[in-house]
């Protein structure tokens, strides 16, 4: 059955859209984006890298054909979960909107699983309209800059798909979204696509082929998660003043933390405080035993989670890959 369909209220489309493929339109600048671009701890050069390359492809292509610059308008972030890609590229955006002359720029965020269909040929058709019909005609006002978070769920690795196992569908919707995609960056030059994914493995690498930039963010090093660990005692401290002494602890804290990412680094901390009704009444009560139980627990969960990847990575092979005879 064929998914509802409504008018779309985004400014600058005309016509029907998928009721919820545009997850987010916002106009950029945004003061409460701005702190996305810093609050993720990454590499040196990481940040210029991103942003050097999104306005190049957003100035450059303009003047040049693409048979003579060949740029896709496409950065593709990959790294564990956790680790801040979505936020980052929020964050780029928002960068992106105040480097540009002049100074603005549209956030459209997709929601890839809304695209998805168990009606025949379904998929393929939302990708292509998604592609061919809504993303250039939100462009028709201005420069537009799209999240496509989990873009794994929508262009599959074909050569690890087994047609035996998989529908065809899977294949055409790639097939749709590869040629959506090389239509898109050379009609509408004002468009950048930026793509985050926790497996790049599972991406087809007609897609990897076609990115300007592929980035990498892993988990954070020791001096990114001391800064991380500063951070939230900073802030922690404003309203609990006791937390103030376990700055003496950032050095311990943050060699204690080695293989956490940002996003559950920070979430220690609230557990931390959630340990106890007596914490939580008071987090002025929290002591650093606190947070150590806390890491130790959230080391379980984290061999647990990798325990059960390696199962369905297994599962996954054997589907994809199915022994004949």
């Amino acid at each position: 059955m064929e998914r509802p369909r409504v008018a779309s209220r985004v400014a600058g489309f005309k016509g029907e859209a998928p009721m919820d493929v545009i997850a987010e339109h916002v106009q950029l600048p945004q003061p409460r984006l701005a702190a996305c671009w810093e609050a993720i701890r990454v590499a040196p050069g990481v940040r210029e890298r991103l942003l050097s390359q999104a306005v190049l492809a957003l100035t450059v292509r303009r003047k040049l054909p693409f048979e003579v610059a060949p740029i896709h308008g496409l950065i593709v972030l990959f790294g564990p979960p956790g680790t801040g890609k979505t936020t980052l590229a929020r964050g780029l955006a928002n960068e992106i909107a105040k480097a540009l002359t002049p100074p603005g720029a549209t956030l459209v965020a997709v929601d890839p699983h809304a695209l998805a269909s168990v009606a025949p040929g379904q998929t393929q058709k939302e990708i292509t309209r998604l592609f061919q019909q809504t993303l250039p005609d939100l462009a028709a006002s201005g420069p537009v800059i799209v999240l496509l978070d989990e873009v794994d769920t929508l262009v599959v690795d074909r050569q690890r798909l087994s047609l035996e196992s998989n529908p065809i569908d899977v294949h055409r919707a790639t097939d749709a979204a590869l040629l959506g995609l090389d239509r898109l960056c050379q009609s509408q030059p004002n468009v950048l696509l930026l793509a985050t994914t926790n497996f790049p493995q599972a991406l087809d690498r007609a897609l990897l082929s076609r990115a300007d930039l592929i980035e990498e963010i892993g988990l954070p090093d020791v001096e990114a998660r001391t800064q991380i660990i500063a951070e939230m005692l900073q802030h922690l401290a404003r309203h609990w003043p006791a937390l103030e002494g376990l700055k003496q602890e950032i050095k311990f804290l943050a060699a204690a933390s080695e293989g956490v990412d940002g996003r559950r680094l920070r979430k220690t901390f609230i557990a931390a405080i959630a340990s106890s009704l007596e914490t939580a009444r008071d987090p002025n009560r929290v002591k650093s035993t606190h947070i150590i139980a806390a890491l130790q627990g959230l080391r379980r969960d984290l061999q647990a989670e990798h325990e059960e990847r390696r199962r369905l990575e297994a599962l996954l092979s054997h589907e994809l890959h199915p022994r004949s005879g």
